[in-house]
């Protein structure tokens, strides 16, 4: 999916302004200059007028313009050369009159070869992040802050048959083989567990993995979802807005949906959350909830209708262990 038109627009308009910007500059650089060292405006009518009788040449008389190449080309270099000599004379650069370019790759264009250059995949990244709803918080939250070392490894846990540790290394291999194969195979996960034990730390995880991929993913609270499908539904202050948050929630690459449960609960949010649920099925969008309702709290909660969608749709991946916020709390108290 990557970016919308809309954003691409965006980014490209930032091109726009930035070419501007650094042509103004130039400008003001020419104008002070002519001002002061004249000699440097004479240089350049002179490589103007040498410029344009060349192209004429071309045009009229193309074997005579290629006899006189060499010596159009060493009078420019002599002029050239003499305008470098000017500037450094003065304490300025050679290329202080040269073409300013925030990025000299692709001249700001955006483009180098026919191909989006860097700055390019770095400003989409950036609007991919803005639009995700997490900031920095994936900085803090990745896998390679990702410790292992929180979960109990001497304990087997009884419905598992594995200690906490070992669980968490096969769901961390989950995850990693959710984004590897992201872009071939359609597939849903939904974390359940207690409070603390890193369910919301994994989704962190992977957004920052697929948005690095230049995947568009978004994080919603649950409370957050029902708010902007509630007014989009109910509201009409802003509706352009309110609309596109909600066709962003049914068409992102990727939605994540935390602390599924802790939204109040009624026939509204039952079926919205049927719906996103039917819709990004429907048209193969990967979704991620993570929930700290049980098997039968979730099918008490929202009807065995919306329950079976979550059996048949998603693979679930029970996180076990202490809250680790406590054990961060502690190990930060004690250093």
């Amino acid at each position: 999916m990557g970016i919308s038109n809309t954003q691409y627009r965006d980014i490209m308009f930032e091109y726009d302004q930035t070419r501007m910007k650094n042509q103004r500059l130039l400008d003001a650089r020419y104008q002070e200059l002519y001002e002061k060292l004249p000699e440097l405006k004479e240089i350049h009518e002179k490589i103007v007028e040498l410029s344009i009788q060349q192209a004429k040449t071309e045009v009229l008389n193309p074997e005579k313009a290629k006899r006189n190449m060499d010596g159009y080309a060493a009078q420019k270099d002599a002029l050239l050369q003499r305008k470098a000599e000017i500037l450094q004379d003065n304490g300025y650069s050679a290329d202080y009159l040269s073409p300013i370019y925030t990025c000299a790759d692709c001249k700001d264009t955006g483009y180098r070869n026919g191909k989006p250059c860097h700055c390019f995949m770095q400003a989409k990244l950036q609007i991919l992040y803005d639009n995700s709803n997490m900031g920095e918080v994936l900085e803090r939250e990745n896998f390679d802050t990702f410790c292992e070392e929180y979960y109990d490894d001497t304990v087997v846990h009884k419905n598992l048959s594995i200690t906490p540790r070992e669980n968490i290394r096969r769901i961390k291999e989950i995850c990693l083989k959710f984004i590897r194969h992201f872009d071939e195979v359609y597939d849903n996960l939904l974390f359940y567990g207690n409070t603390g034990v890193g369910k919301t730390f994994l989704t962190h995880c992977i957004a920052k993995e697929l948005l690095d991929r230049s995947h568009t993913v978004l994080y919603l609270t649950s409370q957050q979802l029902f708010a902007i499908l509630e007014k989009n539904k109910f509201q009409k202050d802003n509706p352009y807005t309110v609309n596109e948050q909600a066709a962003y929630i049914l068409n992102s690459e990727l939605l994540i949906i935390d602390d599924l449960g802790t939204e109040l609960s009624n026939s509204f949010t039952i079926s919205q959350l049927y719906h996103i649920i039917e819709e990004r099925h429907i048209n193969k969008r990967s979704t991620i909830i993570s929930t700290n309702l049980s098997f039968a709290e979730l099918r008490e909660r929202y009807s065995e209708r919306v329950f079976s969608r979550f059996t048949g749709y998603y693979d679930f991946k029970q996180i076990v262990g202490n809250d680790i916020r406590i054990k961060k709390a502690v190990k930060k108290q004690n250093i």
